[in-house]
């Protein structure tokens, strides 16, 4: 079993670059977040709880992985014993994904900043000081584990073609493909 994990800022692209390489590889099992917030909340495709629900669902270990942030709870399943699988997850829950997914891969999904800003702004949920602040947000990777980055500045397909070279070369380090 291949387990990756993709991170990266707010508005880099990984929704979308996970759904065009799921659609073009449909050998990749998607883990998909459990998140106390409504599912029609927009953006991943997840799974929304409430607090309740996510507490049972942890306290009946079905999660691999959870964490907080932003006020909002999130869970990663068990992964399948065989296969690549793939999940969205918080940069700094790397180090305790590692501990869970002991051959664990990274895919930083970033973009430059006025990339990011320009493609926060048009979601609209949040304001110009908000949007600065996310920017301003450092999240170092940890060192010790095969990251494979790819900036996301240019169209989807090129990024989606981008994101599934690096998933294919993604225990090479360092490896950074640039759209």
């Amino acid at each position: 079993m291949t387990v990756f994990a993709v991170v990266g800022p707010s508005g880099a692209g990984k929704d979308t670059l996970l759904a065009g390489a799921l659609a073009a590889r449909p050998d990749i099992r998607m883990l998909r977040r459990t998140i106390t917030r409504p599912s029609d909340a927009g953006g991943e495709d997840f799974d929304g709880v409430t607090e309740a629900e996510f507490a049972r669902r942890k306290d009946a270990g079905e999660f691999a992985l959870s964490w907080q942030a932003h006020g909002l709870h999130y869970g990663i399943p068990h992964a399948a014993s065989d296969g690549v699988t793939i999940f969205n997850c918080s940069r700094r829950m790397l180090a305790d994904a590692a501990r869970v997914f002991p051959d664990l891969r990274v895919i930083n999904v970033t973009a430059s900043p006025e990339v990011l800003a320009q493609r926060l702004a048009a979601r609209g949920r949040e304001d110009a000081a908000d949007i600065a602040s996310r920017l301003a947000r450092e999240a170092p990777l940890p060192a010790n584990l095969p990251i494979a980055t790819v900036v996301n500045d240019g169209a989807i397909a090129d990024g989606v073609a981008a994101f599934l070279h690096a998933l294919d070369h993604a225990g090479e380090r360092p490896a950074i493909h640039s759209v």
